[in-house]
């Protein structure tokens, strides 16, 4: 019997320093960071599945709080997003997505190849100078991830 009670014992002492210890090392844990995340388009056919994609991700991650997006966009799929030419869902989607925190990028080699400039473009672009493929590879040294759908 003085067995048992031993390991009883024992198998209490253990399990309880194995909960103290995951309980300190939760509370000097880092809190989570941001997901981040690169979504590149230069597909005129994938602008809508993309900005969807988008939404889905940022409702899927429980709110634009627990996520860091960047859109860069490039070659044709850029001239959708041309004020004069921009259909109203989409510019609707991309107010929607802008308001939640999401960057946008236009490759600045595209814009000068389409002879726009940012006035031109639905509000919330900034221009990439260093081009968007440039843009996208510095993204991911940062850490971002990287999604083409």
């Amino acid at each position: 019997m003085k067995r048992r009670a031993m390991f009883a014992h024992a198998l209490t002492a253990s399990l309880g320093a194995l909960f103290a210890a995951r309980t300190a090392t939760a509370a000097t844990s880092p809190a989570l960071e941001k997901q981040k995340v690169v979504y590149h388009l230069a597909d005129t056919e994938k602008v809508m599945f993309v900005l969807g994609n988008i939404r889905n991700h940022i409702d899927g991650m429980g709110g634009p709080q627990a996520v860091d997006i960047v859109l860069v966009v490039h070659g044709p799929a850029l001239t959708l997003f041309h004020k004069r030419k921009a259909d109203p869902r989409m510019s609707a989607q991309v107010s929607h997505i802008s308001g939640e925190g999401v960057h946008m990028a236009a490759c600045g080699n595209t814009m000068a190849a389409q002879k726009v400039e940012i006035a031109d473009l639905l509000p919330g672009f900034v221009r990439a100078d260093e081009g968007g493929v440039v843009r996208i590879a510095r993204l991911q040294t940062e850490g971002y991830v990287y999604i083409r759908p």
